[in-house]
């Protein structure tokens, strides 16, 4: 049966389960592990909810990771009608009273302990620890948070993938088992993954596209070595090829950005205009240099989101809401960050954490319809390989995938580390190259003869609809129309042909742009309307069409609009 909260919020059917566990078990701490993107801001919102029409508690103590995240919740509590106030400071000691509570950071609560242990002691108190395995990033984390809120009378955790802690670093108010590697896995009172927010289509299904190339860089002792990503040989082998390919001065970077404008670009030929993606970097150089090759690839400056920019807050909720194709992020947006928009994600980061790459994958797979899919373009390393692969198990559980022949399997073994290797190198250069989706946990390549029709492509990343051949195949087609466009980026001798590429990148703007307002008039879908004017200036997608075939076609449309 349908719930509705009093503000007429319809709930999920896992949150109401979830209630009735929380109402059923009774006890002080419940923790939650719940799938990016299904809703764990609601389910807590709508528990405190009940709590404080209850009286059971009387003030409510929200903590998150980051200062935008302290936004987000007070917002989400004001339209369940909750005043939380978010921008309480350390500095001022009670709670106003015209507030219900107040929403707080991880940081601000281990800076000054006894302030949060004196708020929360004066009044019944529920404690909402979200992403609560922030509090593990340190000892002193932890054992502030055990102190400032052990006088509360009800404490929720939540956390979007379960997590591990070692045995002397264990989170306050989470129950733990020991698993096999000697340390201590989080144990959840209720848990929702991906695969049931799948089946419930909560969540899109995401197809893994792997890019593989070759890294050439010089060693400590003057020799150039020159190793593939998918063929590292070594584990210290397979991360400094790793580590190359992602140095924004070679090849690898603009042709895996290349790919994923271009299906950006079909994203909003065919229904989703809004279609973005996010670049995701390690650090505050790398993103601020993937920007330039963003721009230089696309005609389009990105968005950067990094975290000691004080507008970061500012410029998620201005990408989330906006047109922007894609933006570039260092952490910003690994967790609790809401951009339904974004379809696509580039790992272009070393981190490799099972925690992180769910909770990154997290923020592209968040449904707004039936016919939504995300991708991620990732290195072919086998410690992403591997992250990849679990999350891509329980998909084809939802939707299994038509079988398929002569699949290749993926070697995920780890190789012991050579002894004499040292971490000293300097980057030469690294290309890439389409290697495989994932399908089962296996490496699947291009099938060797594929015809596929402008029709089969509309349904690119629907798992289902393809076999993973054909959906191999395709992305090896585009791979060539990216590989011309990365090639135009790196290259600066190349300038009529970068101006060439930026002209494209404006006509496509401009074509999509007359697109909107003819199917606007119309009444026809988008994709219908792009399909109409392929019909009538034949040739290849806008994402790969030539500046003059961009040309005709947005002169075409232009008649359209001025009949």
């Amino acid at each position: 049966m349908t719930q509705v909260t009093r503000q007429g919020q319809v709930l999920r059917t896992w949150q109401r389960e979830a209630l009735t566990a929380y109402e059923r078990e009774a006890r002080r701490d419940f923790l939650v592990t719940a799938t990016p993107g299904a809703g764990k801001t609601t389910f807590a919102l709508t528990l405190a909810a009940r709590l404080l029409e209850r009286r059971s508690v009387d003030r409510v103590i929200v903590v998150c990771p980051t200062d935008h995240l302290r936004t987000q919740w007070a917002e989400a509590a004001g339209r369940v009608g909750m005043t939380l106030d978010p921008a309480l400071p350390n500095s001022v000691g009670p709670v106003r009273p015209d507030v219900l509570g107040y929403v707080t950071t991880y940081a601000q609560v281990a800076a000054k302990p006894r302030l949060h242990a004196a708020r929360t002691s004066a009044k019944r108190t529920l404690v909402v620890l979200d992403e609560v395995h922030h509090a593990g990033d340190g000892l002193a984390w932890g054992d502030a948070v055990g102190e400032a809120f052990a006088d509360a009378v009800r404490r929720v955790c939540l956390t979007g993938t379960p997590f591990r802690t070692r045995p002397d670093e264990l989170i306050p108010f989470v129950q733990y088992d020991p698993d096999t590697d000697g340390g201590m896995q989080s144990h959840a009172d209720y848990t929702y993954g991906y695969r049931e927010a799948l089946r419930d289509q909560v969540v899109r299904p995401v197809v893994f596209a792997a890019y593989t190339g070759t890294s050439r860089w010089r060693n400590s002792a003057g020799e150039v070595v020159a190793a593939s990503l998918s063929e590292g040989g070594t584990k210290r082998t397979e991360a400094t090829a790793w580590r190359t390919a992602l140095n924004p001065n070679g090849k690898w970077v603009p042709h895996v950005i290349a790919a994923m404008d271009e299906r950006i670009s079909h994203l909003r030929e065919t229904g989703m205009v809004d279609a973005g993606g996010v670049v995701l970097a390690s650090d505050q150089d790398d993103a601020r240099a993937y920007a330039d090759i963003v721009e230089r690839v696309t005609g389009e400056a990105p968005v950067v989101i990094v975290s000691d920019d004080p507008k970061a807050s500012a410029k998620i909720d201005a990408f989330a809401a906006g047109t922007q194709r894609m933006a570039v992020c260092v952490r910003m947006i690994s967790e609790g960050v809401d951009i339904p928009r974004a379809a696509c994600l580039a790992w272009m980061t070393s981190y490799r954490t099972p925690l992180f790459f769910a909770q990154a994958v997290g923020r592209v797979v968040r449904a707004r319809g039936r016919h939504e899919s995300a991708t991620v373009f990732l290195p072919a390393v086998r410690p992403l390989l591997t992250l990849a692969a679990e999350l891509e198990d329980e998909r084809n559980h939802v939707i299994p995938p038509p079988s398929a022949t002569d699949e290749q399997s993926l070697d995920i073994e780890e190789v012991e580390r050579e002894a004499g290797e040292v971490d000293e190198y300097e980057a030469l250069d690294a290309e890439a190259q389409f290697a495989h989706i994932l399908h089962g946990g296996r490496a699947v390549v291009a099938a060797e003869i594929t015809e596929l029709s402008d029709d089969d492509e509309e349904y690119l990343g629907m798992p289902g609809l393809f076999t993973p051949e054909q959906t191999a195949t395709l992305l090896a087609q585009r791979d060539a129309v990216a590989r011309r466009r990365a090639s135009s980026a790196s290259d600066g001798d190349e300038a009529p042909a970068l101006a060439g590429w930026r002209a494209a990148g404006e006509l496509r703007r401009e074509v999509n742009r007359l697109v909107s307002v003819v199917a606007s008039r119309s009444g026809q879908p988008h994709a219908q309307v792009h399909a109409q004017v392929r019909q009538a200036v034949p040739g290849p997608p806008s994402a790969s069409a030539s500046a003059e075939l961009l040309e005709r076609r947005r002169d075409h449309l232009m008649a359209l609009v001025a009949s």
